[in-house]
């Protein structure tokens, strides 16, 4: 017998692009404002840099550029989202985070055939808002194989 609470899930939603994003909220540490940045040498596009986060070292992915989006302009103020894989901790840089919410798993539909086909990769389902819709973000299908994790 299945219980209420385990057909309900919570993301916190972000926007990146213009385009609003769900993030399974297990798989979020925190929710910061990443003060430096550094640049590392010859990484990918998408490898905005490391950042410092209490002691420890962190991966800041571009999660515009990830998307094969412009990025955004360099005063515009960015919102990291930490999360971790495979025990390495990384911060994916989104435009503005938004609210927890929590919905019914029944109401996920599969990712539309029309989505970019890019960005299919990256999208695990679609949840119906009012006035439009949020993509369920594959937080590691986001950060990415050994390259990424590499870098970390």
């Amino acid at each position: 017998m299945t219980h209420a609470a385990d057909q309900r899930r919570g993301f916190v939603t972000v926007e990146i692009a213009g385009q609003l994003f769900g993030i399974a909220i297990e798989r979020v540490r925190e929710v910061f404002a990443p003060e430096r940045i550094t640049r590392v040498p010859l990484s990918g596009e998408e490898i905005a840099g490391v950042l410092n986060l209490r002691g420890r070292i962190v991966t800041a992915i571009d999660m515009r550029v990830r998307l094969g989006r412009p990025r955004s302009d360099p005063s515009a103020t960015r919102m990291a989202i930490g999360v971790e894989k495979s025990h390495e901790d990384f911060a994916l840089l989104v435009d503005r985070p938004g609210d927890v919410i929590e919905m019914d798993v029944s109401a996920i539909e599969p990712t539309p055939a029309t989505l970019d086909k890019s960005w299919h990769v990256f999208v695990e389902g679609v949840y119906r808002l009012e006035d439009r819709l949020m993509l369920i973000l594959d937080v590691d299908r986001a950060i990415g194989g050994d390259e990424l994790a590499d870098a970390a």
